[in-house]
């Protein structure tokens, strides 16, 4: 059998909370809430983008190794804003992604883009964290939590007015769906295997709910594979490593963006 790293990254981050709440409480994260500004739509700006990319920074994979070691999160999202990013995708992991908060709060001030928290997340005070750092929208992966958790979850960051991208890479993950839920993501890699392909998009795009916001994750590299995407229905597409492997990834995704016009 395969070993299932989603199970050790989760475990990972049960500790990682309980050590973050006992050193800022929940309710002193609440008071770094308040009063924040409501924030921009990421499903609006994928609805209303010609090519729907989002854009991620990512220094690491734990199936890959390191992906850009040096990279800043003053540098890349800014060049990504300039490069035509429809919304931006920030991993705050540090154990397996080598991410922190802190490159969101480095890049917020410096995008007007919306900013995805992309993280395994697990407890409504992680959702608070995204709001204290001025993400836009936080990410929730159905495989690693149950469809009462993605209920309770999704409605803790409507309540701050933060979207929601629920994560699904399996049709046993329908259920995971609720009224809280803004867009749809549908990886295209195995959380537990980190096995990628990318027909998993094509295969679950007709069994998703006809008016919401699809979006392709993981193992996009080819403007032929989102041209076929976006005639299946979808207006979102998540791309990390094929540009973050490059020198320069805001004229990779620039480059990229020009390919798809052609």
């Amino acid at each position: 059998m395969e070993k299932d790293i989603l199970q050790d990254i989760i475990a990972q981050k049960r500790e990682e909370v309980a050590r973050q709440q006992e050193a800022v409480s929940l309710d002193q994260l609440i008071r770094l809430t308040e009063n924040l500004p409501e924030g921009r739509s990421m499903k609006q700006a994928l609805a209303a983008s010609p090519h729907g990319i989002i854009a991620e920074f990512k220094r690491h994979s734990p199936s890959k190794g390191w992906i850009h070691q040096e990279a800043d999160s003053a540098v890349i999202p800014p060049a990504y804003e300039k490069a035509g990013a429809a919304a931006l995708s920030i991993l705050t992991d540090t154990p397996f992604f080598k991410g922190s908060l802190k490159d969101i709060r480095t890049a917020r001030p410096l995008v007007q883009l919306p900013i995805l928290r992309k993280d395994f997340i697990i407890s409504p005070y992680q959702i608070y964290q995204a709001k204290a750092v001025q993400a836009d929208a936080i990410l929730l992966i159905a495989a690693a939590l149950t469809p009462a958790e993605c209920r309770t979850l999704a409605h803790t960051a409507h309540e701050l007015h933060l979207e929601v991208l629920m994560e699904i890479h399996h049709e046993r993950e329908l259920d995971c769906l609720n009224e809280d839920v803004d867009m749809v993501g549908v990886n295209n890699r195995n959380l537990g295997t980190f096995h990628t392909d990318p027909g998993n998009s094509f295969r679950l795009a007709s069994l998703l709910p006809h008016d919401v916001l699809k979006v392709s994750e993981s193992g996009l590299s080819s403007p032929a594979l989102l041209r076929e995407l976006r005639d299946a229905g979808f207006r979102g597409f998540l791309i990390g490593e094929t540009f973050m492997r490059t020198y320069n990834p805001g004229r990779a995704l620039s480059d990229f963006i020009q390919s798809l016009k052609l």
